[in-house]
Order: C-alpha cells, then sequence, then structure tokens
C-alpha cells in the first residue's frame, strides 16, 4: 500500500482551480458602455422617428391652465406601443447592431485618449488656461471619435428610419455598407458629419467654461466669505464665580459648522458641469437635429423623399427649412408634446 503524501497535487475542479483575478477595467467599461447602449436604444428609437416628422397617431385635444385649446401629441409609451403594435417587441431594437459598434469604438478610443492624457487632474480651481488645454484635449478626441463612429451612426439612423415606408433596404450592417457605398460612396457614410461634430464642439467647449466661470466665480467667493465668519474665534465668556465644565468651554460647535460648508461647496461643483451640460444641450439640440435630418434625406427611403420632406442641397438648407417652420427643437421633448390649435376658440368662450 502506497503510503499518503501530504503534499501531492491539488484534485481539478477544487477551489485552487479558481481564477481569483480582478475585472479587466477596459472590458467592464465596454459591457458597461453595450448595456446602457442597449437600454436605452427604444429612447433614440423614438426621438429619431418624432424627429424626421413622423407621427402615426393622432394627437387629442386638451386644455391648459389657461383655458388654451392646444393638441397633444403622444408621448414616448403611446409611440413605443404604436411600435410593438407593428413589428413586436423586438421591433424596438432596430438599428442596434451598428448602435453597439459605435459605441465600443467610442468608448476603446475614450479610453486611450485618457491614457494619453496629462498627468496633471483639473481641479475645482484650475486655470482658466488649464481647462482650455484640457478643453482642446477632449476635443481632439471627441473629432477622432465622431469621425471613427459616423459611419455606424448613418447606418443605424437609416435602419430605424424604414419604420416609416416599411423598407428593407438597410436590413443589415453588412448590407447597408454595400448599399451605401455602390450609391453615394465614402462620402455617404459621413452625411450629417459637420453638424453633428459641431454641436458637440460646441457643447463641450460651453459647458466646460460655464463650469468653470461659475466655480471659480460664484461658489468659491461665496464659501470662502462663510469660512471667514465661521472660522472667527468666539468672544470670550463673561467672567463670573462659577466655573463650567471643561467639555462646555472646547470650540466643538464650530467645527461640525466648517465641515459641512466645505462639503456643500464640493458638492456644488461637482454638479455644476453636470447642470451645465443640459441648460448647453438644450442650445445645442438644432446641430443634431439637422444631422440625423440630413442623414436620412435623399437617400432611397420614404421618410427623406417629397411629399415627407423636401431635399436638401446642404446642412445648412435644412437647418434653414425647419427655422422657418419653427421646428428646430422637433424631438427634444418625449412627454407633453402640444401643436397651438389657433382655430380652437378658447375653452372660457
Amino acid at each position: 500500500m502506497e503510503p499518503l503524501d501530504g503534499g501531492s497535487e491539488p484534485v481539478p475542479g477544487t477551489e485552487h482551480d479558481v481564477p481569483t483575478g480582478p475585472v479587466d477595467p477596459d472590458t467592464a467599461v465596454l459591457l458597461l458602455s453595450a448595456g446602457v447602449t442597449t437600454i436605452t436604444h427604444p429612447l433614440l428609437y423614438v426621438k429619431l422617428l418624432i424627429q424626421v416628422g413622423h407621427e402615426p397617431l393622432p394627437p387629442r385635444v386638451g386644455t391648459t391652465l389657461f383655458g388654451r385649446r392646444v393638441l397633444y401629441l403622444p408621448g414616448f409609451f403611446s409611440y413605443a406601443r404604436h411600435i410593438v403594435s407593428v413589428d413586436g417587441k423586438m421591433g424596438l431594437f432596430r438599428g442596434l447592431s451598428p448602435r453597439l459598434l459605435s459605441s465600443a469604438i467610442s468608448t476603446v478610443i475614450r479610453c486611450k485618449g485618457k491614457q494619453a492624457e496629462l498627468p496633471s487632474k483639473m481641479s475645482s480651481r484650475s486655470s482658466l488656461r488649464k481647462v482650455m488645454k484640457e478643453t482642446s484635449h477632449e476635443m481632439m478626441i471627441q473629432c477622432l471619435s465622431r469621425v471613427a463612429t459616423h459611419p455606424f451612426h448613418v447606418m443605424s439612423v437609416r435602419c430605424m428610419a424604414q419604420f416609416v415606408g416599411r423598407e428593407v433596404k438597410y436590413s443589415g450592417m453588412f448590407t447597408s455598407i454595400l448599399t451605401i457605398f455602390q450609391e453615394e460612396g465614402v462620402a455617404g457614410f459621413y452625411v450629417g458629419l459637420v453638424p453633428h461634430m459641431l454641436g458637440e464642439v460646441l457643447f463641450l467647449w460651453c459647458c466646460n467654461l460655464l463650469a468653470h466661470f461659475i466655480n471659480t466665480y460664484a461658489v468659491d467667493e461665496n464659501v470662502s466669505r462663510k469660512e471667514q465668519l465661521l472660522l472667527a474665534p468666539p468672544p470670550p465668556p463673561p467672567i463670573t464665580s462659577y466655573q463650567p465644565p471643561l467639555t462646555s468651554l472646547l470650540p466643538l460647535p464650530h467645527c461640525p459648522i466648517v465641515c459641512v460648508q466645505f462639503s456643500q461647496a464640493s458638492a456644488v461643483r461637482s454638479y455644476t458641469k453636470f447642470v451645465m451640460g443640459i441648460a448647453v444641450s438644450v442650445l445645442t439640440y438644432p446641430f443634431i437635429l439637422a444631422a440625423d435630418i440630413t442623414a436620412v434625406n435623399n437617400c432611397g427611403l420614404a421618410v427623406g423623399l417629397p411629399p415627407h420632406s423636401p431635399i436638401f442641397k446642404s446642412w445648412m438648407h435644412c437647418w434653414s427649412h425647419l427655422s422657418q417652420k419653427g421646428l428646430l427643437f422637433r424631438g427634444s421633448s418625449f412627454f407633453f408634446r402640444r401643436v397651438p390649435i389657433t382655430s380652437l376658440p378658447s375653452a372660457t368662450e
């Protein structure tokens, strides 16, 4: 009988074979980006159909708080139910494949760009020169990402726009590549690139500069005044025959107040850029709208041809047309979309 060997090799399948290494951060970011893209795709799908002016559901008459009669257009959930009734639940994910590939390429470019970024980080009180330098670096990464991913954006937009005319011209990603290349050449993959890039660059500069000026000249000055008042020593207590306990003489009540002020200032500075992003996105939305409409214009789909849409010579022609019609912000909202009815009498009449 063989003697027992205490140092024998572990049996395969035990806990010794289980890898315990950490997950690659780049892989985690890619998976997270793909998940967010998939979840939000129905929102962008409905938004695109609204942008191109497709309103399959009739509006309903409503009344505002001031008694004005208006037409309420269907919101996101009504629109999504209509898509499900026509194409099923999977119809909400039409055009998802090009967007997933575009999201993956954009994520890789941004990660590589951040690794090549300067080691110094932007603090809450950075100088204007430093903010401009770092914003320029972000702009270069953003432009490179847009150039690399815009062909997939065009394919995704056209695939989703087929819902209007029920075409199958851009049914798959490889079919879309061949169709665009044969009919429009390489330039067809970059239709609408200029307004999209202008909108993103304008958004980036306005958001960073506004956040810097607010954090530097609004938040910091107000907080410094409060800190000076709070850090001032309290007046000495009056001398009496009674001596209070030692714990009541310690200046403990002043420390928590100062810490609260510091935490409030840091919170305000951290949310400034987020709030500025929401405000600036409203101003740059017409660029995105003109880019998406130009991407589907005169490409062989019914949504981009008369009588549904005029044929535009350029994105500036599209912008001018939308401006004349008062439609530069079409599709910017999913809910409470209304069209004023000037011909209907007031509810008070």
